[in-house]
């Protein structure tokens, strides 16, 4: 008889929920809207997530408005667009031109998604501070993203972790009343998913890709 403790939650469908929490692009139901008690309610989750130094300086960005909307995806599209069609055209890697193509459906249709969810952070980062504090800065939002998403995906909604906006960063502060000293890290599409039967991605075997001790090594 085994004396294993037994584990804390249903294994299988913290693994299933974990395993299926895709990067949603082209099932996002752009007609159905996303009630603000439930973006709430999966941020209240998410900031559960650790944060370096108990700082809690994450804050988050929710864009609604069809006005503001529109000037975001714009300044998503100005650099990211022709971005993701070059690279749609030229991957040679069937997964991964199928992941180009629906950035490039999502681009031409962001402004209809029911809301946008920018993460940020309330903290100065001067890259020449090195890596270890880009690492903490990061580190304290990153996780509260992936959470947030998590959350969305339990309650049959769908995001993805978008950055391209990012090069038009100053633009989209201005236009949101973002203050200099926070940090936008993303830009999150979310809407309930049409369907919600999705399956873990390829990868390769972990094995591969762990090593022990050293570098490339394998035990």
């Amino acid at each position: 008889m085994s004396t294993a403790s037994p584990a804390p939650f249903d294994l299988a469908e913290t693994d299933r929920l974990l395993s299926t929490t895709r990067a949603v692009r082209k099932r996002l139901d752009l007609d159905r809207p996303v009630p603000r008690e439930v973006i709430l309610e999966c941020l209240r989750l998410a900031v559960q997530a650790p944060t370096q130094s108990n700082s809690q300086t994450w804050r988050w960005m929710v864009v609604t408005e069809p006005e503001k909307k529109a000037v975001v995806a714009e300044a998503y599209r100005k650099i990211g667009m022709s971005y993701l069609e070059q690279a749609a055209g030229t991957e040679k890697d069937p997964q991964t031109q199928r992941v180009y193509e629906s950035a490039v459906e999502l681009a031409r249709l962001l402004e209809r998604v029911p809301a946008m969810v920018i993460p940020c952070v309330k903290k100065d980062y001067d890259p020449a501070h090195g890596n270890a504090v880009a690492a903490s800065v990061y580190g304290s939002i990153i996780p509260a993203t992936w959470s947030f998403q998590l959350a969305l995906r339990s309650r049959g909604l769908g995001s993805v972790f978008t950055t391209l906006h990012l090069f038009q960063e100053k633009a989209v502060a201005e236009a949101l009343g973002i203050p200099d000293d926070v940090l936008q890290i993303a830009l999150l599409p979310v809407a309930y998913t049409i369907g919600t039967d999705f399956k873990p991605a390829q990868r390769p075997p972990v094995e591969q890709i762990t090593y022990w001790n050293e570098w490339g090594a394998s035990e």
